[in-house]
């Protein structure tokens, strides 16, 4: 008896990698696609969501009592420049996606101030996204236990609840025979039926550019890999927990968009106001507009209680390896508390000069993206190392105990893995491309700033083991 309860169930991993990845914020930019949503849902499901997490499965496995996720994996593999390069690379991520997730959390507030307009000032949702991220780290300095509180019942209220409530709201839309907008400009058959277009209309990389934020949206779940040898039966319960999980993904990322396409015209559409946009629309039409307040203020919430679960989460992972001397000492000063002190500071600080970008773009969508943009092609480079260390791990170290192995041997490894690649590689790439539907003005510019992000944020990592010394290295941490 005592056995079956140190087990994890298929049901409650599937559900943490669900909270994991699911966030309000994607809806507007799958919905800004139209129906086209499905492809882009599915590519990333097939193509990134499934590989990612089987293949971290076997790695977590292997690796589950050393700890340190994807450092150690990288590092067992590759050595400890790749691996802290990798560690690196996920905090990095981290920090660029901040201002993107509070960009959001400022547009529903705006609804909550009973201002939408407030949701296309840069201005306003640069100092929202200051105010909210520093507030966010003094709470994680005094080692208060707020952050917990604020996650629980943030994912509680701020996002299944709304999520459900759009959905909802959406079918009972469809149902009263309301036009549905992103059937409005759809072609039709010579019947005069309506053709739905599943599929991207291709005119060039640029126009498939919302794949790369796309795919930001379903990142993430190597997180919960390391919890694979917590299930009775990995080998078989780990698929089963990733499968049903990748399908409840899909249908309230599918479902939820399409409730926003169904009200609001693409065109229209914003990235960071788009889902407060549709439940204004919504709610008015069932004459429960006085509620919109209430959900900005939710939806806020669930954006404000993400951020705070993950302020002093992978930073957490960057003090490790300080420890083992992959940093300068001070980057491994503490508190009293206990946290990381200068790590957080830091991070505060990049944070700070990101938002800044909402002061100085004229639209709010574009900063948005173009900050989703950055985020991606760092996350991407890390699930690449983290592919080829899962390859090579099994090449060299064929015998090293692993709780859950992908199935199919070695050629089925590789199969997967190359399915991941392939996936990851065309996101990359066309996450350089300017979205065609976005007015971001000077492509060349938006390709720079995209570029510089990428080389100075896997630059700084290879240039700091490059130097780093041997008295870096301590036996615990600094106050």
């Amino acid at each position: 008896m005592s056995d079956k309860k140190k087990h994890m169930t298929v049901f409650t991993l599937s559900m943490m990698t669900v909270a994991a990845v699911v966030s309000l914020r994607g809806l507007p930019m799958m919905a800004k696609e139209g129906l086209s949503m499905v492809f882009y849902i599915l590519f990333a499901s097939v193509m990134f969501l499934i590989p990612a997490s089987l293949v971290a499965a076997e790695l977590g496995g292997a690796f589950g009592r050393q700890g340190g996720g994807v450092y150690t994996w990288v590092k067992a593999a590759f050595g400890s420049r790749w691996g802290f390069t990798a560690i690196w690379l996920q905090w990095i991520q981290n920090v660029v996606w901040y201002p993107t997730v509070l960009a959001f959390a400022a547009s529903a507030l705006a609804y909550l101030f009973m201002d939408p307009q407030l949701a296309d000032s840069g201005l306003y949702t640069g100092v929202v996204i200051l105010a909210c991220y520093w507030l966010a780290t003094f709470l994680t300095l005094a080692g208060s236990d707020v952050a917990s509180k604020v996650t629980k019942y943030g994912v509680l209220f701020g996002t299944v609840l709304p999520g459900v409530l759009i959905i909802v709201l959406g079918l009972l839309w469809v149902d009263q025979g309301n036009p549905i907008m992103f059937l409005e400009n759809a072609p039709s058959t010579a019947s005069g039926m309506v053709h739905a277009r599943l599929f991207p209309h291709l005119n060039g990389l640029g126009s498939v550019a919302f794949l790369a934020g796309i795919i930001l949206l379903f990142a993430g779940v190597e997180v919960h890999a390391v919890h694979a040898n917590e299930l009775q039966h990995p080998a078989t319960e780990f698929p089963r927990s990733m499968f049903l999980a990748a399908a409840v993904i899909f249908l309230l990322f599918m479902l939820g968009s399409m409730a926003v396409a169904a009200v609001i015209p693409a065109r229209e559409i914003s990235l960071t106001a788009g889902l407060l946009q549709a439940f204004k629309q919504l709610l008015d039409k069932f004459h429960l507009g006085f509620l919109t307040p209430v959900i900005g203020l939710l939806a806020a919430f669930g954006a404000i209680g993400g951020v705070m679960s993950w302020v002093g989460g992978p930073s957490r992972g960057l003090l490790e390896t300080a420890k083992q001397g992959e940093l300068p000492p001070f980057m491994a000063k503490v508190n009293k508390n206990g946290v990381q002190v200068n790590i957080l500071m830091i991070q505060a600080v990049i944070v700070s000069l990101l938002a800044s970008l909402y002061f100085i773009m004229t639209n709010v969508s574009v900063a948005f993206f173009l900050l989703s943009a950055i985020t991606i092609t760092l996350y991407l480079i890390m699930y690449i190392l983290m592919y080829a260390a899962a390859i090579k791990l099994r090449l060299e170290q064929p015998d090293l105990p692993r709780t859950y192995k992908v199935p199919g041997g070695l050629v089925g490894l590789c199969a997967l893995a190359g399915i991941g690649l392939i996936g990851v590689c065309f996101s990359l790439l066309v996450a350089f491309f300017p979205p065609t539907n976005l007015p971001v003005g000077n492509p060349a510019l938006y390709v720079g700033l995209v570029a510089g992000g990428l080389v100075v944020f896997v630059g700084l990592p290879l240039i700091i083991n490059a130097n780093k010394k041997p008295e870096w290295k301590q036996d615990g941490p600094t106050s």
